[in-house]
């Protein structure tokens, strides 16, 4: 018994440890409910929580321009302190392709978290069964394709240019529509109002399973356990991209509090609970702490704008 005592008291002494380092945090998703933004928030949230690492967060959703608004008030009213806000390969470009007066260094780079392959789908009543039909489709009149995803040189529209390369297509006449991301995009699609929608797998994964859409291809190198969605590549088009996703601090984040917040998601990203969570939804764990992240996001501003170039929407 006494054992027993003594083990239920350290462990909630650690518990108690990690509450009083994190008692509170607030976390940004720019981007609407069911995003990818949206979902890493809220997937932390429940981890870090559960985990007894931090006490109570918050997510608050700042949808529009790509991240880009979310980003602009995220700067604006949080010069220190310990908040978050969720980015991604989506930012990057929307920056750059907006022109956005606000850029990722006025934040504090501090974690690289996941990475998500992304698929293309269509309505279950679609003509477009695979991705032949849709290059097919596309070859005969670009225009009447209608190619719907999340914000202008975000990682859909990077998509859709690389699948037009793969088959030689003019990425010129493509016909993108901007329809938000995750919830945003889904009656559209599954109304036949758009073409084609694309995102991460687990933004559609209940619909594909219902049988309301249909994926068609997904631009993974290899095919993905638990997901049956046969690869781009396996198709016959030389398209393989990762949607990576991270968090932000803000730019006067002391380096006490910058330490904490390391902390804290080195811990949880260890844990079993969020193990499993990233084997549930298919994401790749690509976490990297705030120095190496720093790295990856300045090659990673000049690659996306190279790819933004080669596809023509920035001079």
């Amino acid at each position: 018994m006494k054992r027993l005592l003594v083990a239920l008291s350290l462990a909630c002494s650690a518990v108690a440890g990690h509450a009083a380092e994190l008692p509170s945090l607030e976390i940004i998703a720019p981007a609407g409910p069911g995003g990818g933004y949206d979902q890493l928030a809220r997937a932390a949230q429940s981890a870090l929580m559960e985990e007894g690492i931090v006490t109570s967060i918050q997510v608050n959703n700042r949808p529009g321009a790509g991240g880009t608004l979310g980003l602009a008030e995220f700067v604006t009213k949080n010069k220190n302190g310990v908040n978050l806000i969720a980015t991604g390969i989506g930012m990057v470009g929307s920056i750059v392709t907006s022109k956005s007066p606000v850029r990722m260094d006025q934040t504090k780079p501090l974690a690289l978290m996941t990475g998500e392959y992304l698929t293309i789908v269509v309505g279950k009543n679609s003509p477009i069964r695979n991705m032949s039909d849709l290059a097919e489709a596309y070859r005969k009149n670009p225009a009447t394709l209608s190619l719907g995803g999340f914000a202008a040189g975000g990682s859909d529209h990077l998509l859709y240019g690389a699948v037009v390369q793969s088959f030689n297509g003019d990425v010129s006449k493509m016909n993108y529509v901007v329809m938000g991301a995750g919830g945003e995009l889904l009656a559209p699609v599954m109304g036949g109002h758009i073409s084609t929608a694309a995102g991460g797998y687990n933004e559609f994964a209940s619909q594909i399973k219902s049988g309301a859409l249909r994926a068609i291809g997904i631009a993974s190198p290899t095919r993905l356990p638990g997901i049956d969605v046969p690869t781009m590549k396996e198709q016959g088009f030389d398209v393989d991209l990762v949607n990576w996703r991270g968090f932000l601090a803000p730019a006067g984040i002391s380096d006490a509090d910058r330490a904490k917040l390391d902390k804290a998601l080195g811990s949880m990203v260890k844990s079993e609970r969020w193990q499993k969570l990233l084997e549930a939804r298919g994401w790749v764990d690509l976490y990297m702490p705030s120095d190496k992240f720093a790295e990856f996001l300045a090659n990673e501003d000049k690659k996306v704008t190279t790819t933004l170039r080669s596809l023509k929407l920035i001079d």
